[in-house]
């Protein structure tokens, strides 16, 4: 079963496998939107010579399969970045990520990206009766990053949010939500307009150092580089063993309904993208055409579609019952990479590779973050962060590493529902 993305994204051109050798100046492992973002963003700066190597299409990993969320923060808790970083820190971290929600809305207006760009921010939704966990998040994000997400009673949630599963939330209001395929295409094709040069269908086969640079082959050609950024994900095999080493392939999940028609609303009153408090939450919003797209779960598992369907389709109707008799139009899974400390790993190894990988599921804003903060450094504007120096290319040992994830998922599964039967569901009034 096709993704959704894919089935509604237009490609107007494919892009030429690398053919031969050549040089560059900047060679990026990856076309998704970590590589993208740093080849447009050194392109921005006036650098020539970019070439930008994907072993399939631009947007085919994490980068086109995701929820299409784009709000501040990173996959590691705020408070556990402020506890590892300190208030400093942690809140220089945390203000790149919402200046790059912020560029990303100067980007899709400036090279003029049709990505079905929705402005209405994102609902927290409280699983659990327990208002205090939403004032200790909304007082932590106030206090020690600037930023104030607005409390919703549950009354008024439920008006907008027609289940008895929610306990009021918070609206965090500078956020939006797109169709992320078309968005990463789309600055795939600005960056070509730029000046950057492209390859699909060129997976890199060898990396090695070179005098003063590297040398990168494909099956069918080769590139010299000055410089090297390792953007490749979850989907990178047998290129740069330090990177790959350092995060874990985990697979999730996202299906969408068929056209809902007036029914949407019968469910889902607002245009805001929603999530919820658990640790294994659902992430879902409405799109323009009615349907509404539902993601969830996480695994070491990379599912076939009718799985995955299923799967979801009961996380749907344990929020909203009234949904039975919905047909599901489109179900696939993704790999995204995960670091053992949640954070993304930007920086410079000591042989000389740039790198950009680990975003988990909260990447869009972080990979802009990356693709800008490695475009700066490689022009000699400014360092990365020595803040991100603090979560570094932690080894993940392999299949241990998958086991203990998915161990760890499972086991935080059982709390979140261990919690909610001491609570029970709010009376639907």
């Amino acid at each position: 079963m096709q993704s959704f993305y894919e089935a509604t994204v237009t490609r107007s051109s494919a892009y030429a496998p690398l053919n031969g050798r050549r040089s560059a100046h900047v060679c990026i492992i990856g076309g998704g939107l970590a590589g993208l973002s740093t080849a447009l963003g050194l392109a921005e700066r006036g650098v020539e010579d970019v070439v930008v190597l994907e072993a399939q299409q631009v947007g085919f990993g994490a980068s086109g399969r995701n929820g299409g969320f784009v709000f501040g923060g990173y996959s590691l808790d705020c408070a556990d970045l402020l506890k590892t970083l300190g208030p400093a820190r942690a809140r220089e971290l945390y203000a790149l990520t919402t200046d790059a929600v912020e560029l990303m809305r100067k980007r899709i207006a400036r090279y003029r990206i049709d990505c079905d760009a929705t402005d209405a921010g994102v609902i927290l939704a409280n699983w659990f009766d327990e208002p205090a966990r939403l004032e200790a998040q909304r007082r932590l994000m106030r206090d020690s990053f600037g930023v104030d997400w607005e409390p919703i009673a549950a009354d008024e949630l439920a008006a907008q949010l027609k289940t008895s599963r929610y306990h009021g939330g918070l609206f965090e209001r500078n956020a939006f939500h797109f169709h992320p395929l078309k968005y990463v295409v789309g600055v795939a094709a600005a960056a070509a307009q730029a000046g950057v040069t492209i390859h699909e269908r060129s997976a890199v086969v060898g990396l090695r150092r070179d005098g003063a640079g590297f040398v990168v082959e494909t099956p069918q050609g080769a590139l010299d580089a000055r410089h090297v950024v390792m953007a490749g994900g979850g989907y990178a095999r047998n290129v740069y063993a330090r990177v790959e080493r350092a995060v874990l392939p985990i697979a999730t999940y996202v299906m969408a309904t068929e056209p809902l028609g007036e029914r949407l609303h019968d469910a889902i009153a607002t245009r805001a993208a929603v999530y919820d408090t658990r640790f294994a939450f659902d992430y879902y919003r409405p799109l323009s055409d009615t349907r509404i797209l539902w993601g969830g779960r996480i695994s070491v598992r990379d599912r076939e579609p009718e799985a995955i369907a299923h799967l979801l389709r009961q996380d749907l109707l344990k929020v909203y019952p009234q949904l039975r008799d919905v047909r599901i139009g489109h179900a696939w899974g993704g790999l995204m990479s995960y670091a053992r400390h949640k954070m993304p790993q930007i920086g410079q190894s000591t042989d000389g590779v740039w790198y950009a990988v680990g975003f988990g599921g909260h990447g869009m804003a972080p990979t802009t973050v990356s693709g800008e903060l490695l475009a700066a450094a490689i022009c000699g504007e400014r360092p990365v962060p020595d803040a991100f120096a603090s979560f570094g290319l932690t080894r993940t040992y392999g299949a241990l590493g998958l086991a203990a994830a998915q161990l760890t998922y499972t086991a935080m599964q059982t709390r979140d529902a261990l919690a909610a039967r001491r609570r029970p569901a709010r009376p639907v009034a």
